[in-house]
């Protein structure tokens, strides 16, 4: 089994979280919902044979703990963790990086590849659920609101109550990734140890996801839904970026959507990927089979 590096990066506002493994080209992989990098830990160790590949905690989830009180999160702010973080592993202009990010971590990825393009050799963002690209934005907009109020006059459970009712109502689940991961998590094998029980590092996980599951409702959500990438800063920088759909995801889900409308503006090529939303983690290693022929071709 391929040896894991951890480390903590300081950055501005908040401590982060990474992990480490192979060696090769560097590839970072940015986490989307409310996951963390024990969620892309079946994914990484297909992949550490022929890359460097690095995960990590968002800030604000998990091990990443911010400086100070929870507050409404930046995909700016976000974009430039992942920036400092490929410097702090060696990537340099010379020798960019590859980068994978799913959900709202390809929306990260689309951020990165638009303010620091010069870290980034090619960019798969798979399934980036961008709200203010779709023609509903308005009813997003709204929904968004919707969940921001509940969350702080009655709290997380209530705002989720509203954030699930109105993805189903738009087209499925659409936003964080979070429970596609955790369903990704339990299916892999090594969910249990031996003798039936569940696997110890899998459970932590589960504990950080439902401790990372409010501050996601209620900080980064509703910010989040309301960014709108700079697609001609991407374009015009030369960023190689490759789209990724799953298979099993519905053509009219709001992310599959926004995808589709991304590669049309880019003037790229959609890579297909094996399941959903969250097919990362449901079968790791057809997904990163996958994720290495886009990240190879154009």
């Amino acid at each position: 089994m391929e040896a894991v590096r951890t480390g903590t990066l300081v950055t501005p506002g908040a401590t982060l979280h990474h992990e480490v493994r192979g060696s090769g080209p560097i590839l970072l992989l940015i986490c989307g919902g409310v996951y963390d990098a024990a969620g892309f830990a079946a994914l990484a160790a297909t992949l550490a044979d022929r890359c460097t590949v690095v995960t990590y905690d968002r800030r604000g989830n998990s091990r990443s703990p911010l400086d100070g009180p929870p507050e409404p999160q930046s995909v700016e702010v976000h974009a430039d963790d992942a920036a400092r973080l490929l410097t702090a592993v060696g990537v340099t202009p010379e020798e960019p990086a590859l980068v994978f990010g799913n959900s709202s971590g390809a929306v990260i990825g689309l951020e990165l590849a638009a303010r620091r393009p010069e870290l980034v050799r090619t960019l798969v963002a798979h399934e980036p659920p961008l709200f203010e690209l779709l023609p509903e934005r308005d009813r997003w907009r709204a929904l968004f609101q919707d969940v921001e109020d509940a969350f702080h006059k009655e709290g997380p459970g209530a705002a989720h109550q509203i954030f699930a009712a109105g993805l189903d109502g738009g087209g499925g689940d659409g936003g964080g990734g979070g429970e596609h991961a955790e369903e990704g998590q339990q299916g892999q094998d090594g969910g249990e140890a031996p003798g039936g029980l569940p696997d110890p590092e899998i459970m932590a996980m589960m504990g950080r996801m439902e401790q990372n599951a409010a501050f996601f409702i209620g900080y980064e959500a509703p910010s989040f839904s309301r960014h709108a990438p700079d697609l001609a800063a991407v374009r015009a920088a030369g960023v190689r970026v490759m789209p990724g759909l799953g298979e099993a995801t519905g053509e009219d889900e709001p992310y599959a959507r926004a995808t589709r409308l991304v590669a049309e503006r880019l003037g790229a090529e959609i890579a297909p990927f094996p399941g959903d939303h969250g097919g990362f983690g449901t079968d790791p290693a057809a997904f990163g089979a996958a994720l290495r022929k886009a990240l190879a071709t154009g």
